[in-house]
């Protein structure tokens, strides 16, 4: 009798292990399935969104489906925009069919001839980027976006023929939260939205 009993508790046992096992497994895959297609992670390089992101934080970055909105964190990589071949984070200021002006004067940005508000992110530290610049104002092509770092002078982003429009086949997506460091853990809003 006591026989019987522990077979069953071994049997029991077993069973279970494999339910474990099992629902690891199918957790596993549906984490797998969702880096692969609707979030990645992507590091910051460099200083460019410098007041929004810094070099080295890690951010969640939303791909399944995105269309680029004006006001958005993104991350655009283009492998044949040597030396931009990385992976790049900047802001999308002006989406396809848009006209783009910027006073570098007064650091005016307009889109369609109304300025836009950027003081929640725009940082302006000084420096100078160097490169040939678009002359302004221009309209965005179709299919693509027009970009800018936070950090205006400490950036190379749109304003540059090196870099210039971005095609949106190049945007891996949107920022959506920044995970590291923990301290700083954010989750992104447009603020063209509030």
């Amino acid at each position: 009798m006591n026989d019987n009993k522990k077979i069953k508790n071994k049997s029991t046992f077993t069973e279970g292990f494999h339910d474990i096992i099992e629902q690891f497994a199918i957790v596993c895959a549906i984490v797998l399935v969702m880096f692969a297609f609707v979030v990645r992670l992507n590091i910051v390089d460099g200083t460019s969104m410098i007041k929004t992101l810094a070099h080295g934080e890690n951010l969640a970055v939303y791909s399944l489906f995105y269309e680029p909105k004006a006001g958005d964190i993104v991350v655009i990589h283009d492998p044949t925009a040597d030396p931009y071949d990385e992976p790049i984070v900047k802001r999308v200021i002006a989406t396809e069919g848009q006209v783009v002006d910027i006073h570098f004067g007064s650091w005016t940005l307009t889109v369609d001839g109304e300025v836009v508000d950027e003081s929640a992110y725009r940082y302006l530290d000084g420096g100078r980027i160097i490169g040939a610049e678009y002359d302004f104002p221009i309209t965005v092509p179709e299919g693509e976006i027009f970009v800018l770092g936070d950090n205006r002078n400490g950036s190379a982003d749109s304003r540059q023929i090196e870099i210039g429009t971005i095609d949106t086949r190049c945007v891996v997506g949107r920022a959506i939260v920044r995970l590291l460091p923990f301290n700083r853990i954010t989750v992104f809003t447009n603020p063209y939205n509030d």
